[in-house]
């Protein structure tokens, strides 16, 4: 099947040359732009647009409905990432693709050939304590997945925040920073308040009664002083790697000043995996 940039250019090549008939052309692009499962229309399309295939939340869904969207997608790519998985469903998948990497904390399930090249700068995946791990998780999954150096510190939260402060080159490193934080989210404000860079606030459904399942910690956050800091939903783990990712890949997360204020050009950094 059709669904990214390097297959549709030699599929042209192909044509061009006559090595690939234009029926055999057509065959291969008929199911473009969705495949239509009945339960499902599969988004075939996806990568060609947005560079990374249609991501399955199992959440809702039957493990049989799980599988078969899964193979639709692996079969055109070889990749495929899906999010919310349990147990149950992850054995499954685990059975039809044994090569598979389940993460049980963050509930994600990942299929792939070969490891995607790492492009862009450091992400950094922050969390204000050991509970919101999970969802930190999600996100790092998510942008490892999409080709991203990812780095983690975990359990740095405000009620200590020595914990953080002693890791400061690796925040001034960073081209992106995403934080997990429940309670009161304080941490998002904080980390924002250190760094020149977009910080990308998740908060989490983790705390004490008032925070009210993860409310008091949206409304910090997206109250926070820091303008630096933009927001994704409670627990939305897996948005705040993709939107990481997409900021890291266009190099709008690199400094574009020196520090003397004067602007400059900065060159990619060469490849380096976690």
């Amino acid at each position: 099947m059709l669904v990214n940039t390097e297959e549709l250019k030699k599929l042209l090549a192909g044509l061009k040359s006559g090595k690939v008939a234009v029926a055999d052309a057509m065959e291969r692009l008929r199911s473009l732009p969705f495949d239509d499962l009945g339960y499902a229309r599969v988004d075939r399309h996806r990568e060609l647009r947005c560079g990374f295939p249609e991501v399955v939340l199992c959440q809702g869904k039957t493990t049989d409905q799980i599988l078969h969207i899964l193979e639709a997608i692996v079969s055109d790519g070889g990749r495929a990432l899906a999010t919310r998985a349990d147990r149950e469903v992850a054995d499954a998948v685990l059975e039809k693709h044994p090569n598979a990497q389940y993460n049980e904390a963050a509930r994600t399930l990942l299929i792939q050939e070969k490891a995607p090249d790492v492009v862009g700068g450091l992400i950094l995946v922050i969390t204000a304590g050991t509970s919101d791990i999970p969802v930190a998780e999600e996100a790092r999954v998510t942008a490892e997945a999409m080709g991203n150096r990812v780095k983690t510190i975990y359990d740095a939260g405000v009620a200590g925040i020595h914990r953080l402060l002693s890791n400061h080159a690796d925040l001034a490193k960073a081209n992106v920073l995403v934080v997990a934080a429940g309670m009161e989210g304080a941490l998002a404000s904080v980390v924002g308040g250190l760094v020149d860079r977009p910080v990308i606030a998740v908060p989490t459904s983790i705390g004490y009664g008032a925070s009210f399942g993860g409310i008091a910690a949206l409304l910090g956050m997206l109250n926070s002083c820091a303008a630096n800091v933009c927001v994704v939903n409670i627990d939305n783990g897996f948005g705040a790697g993709y939107v990481a990712s997409l900021i890291n890949r266009t190099g709008t997360g690199s400094s574009s000043r020196r520090r003397t204020g004067r602007a400059t050009r900065q060159k990619a950094p060469k490849d380096r995996t976690s």
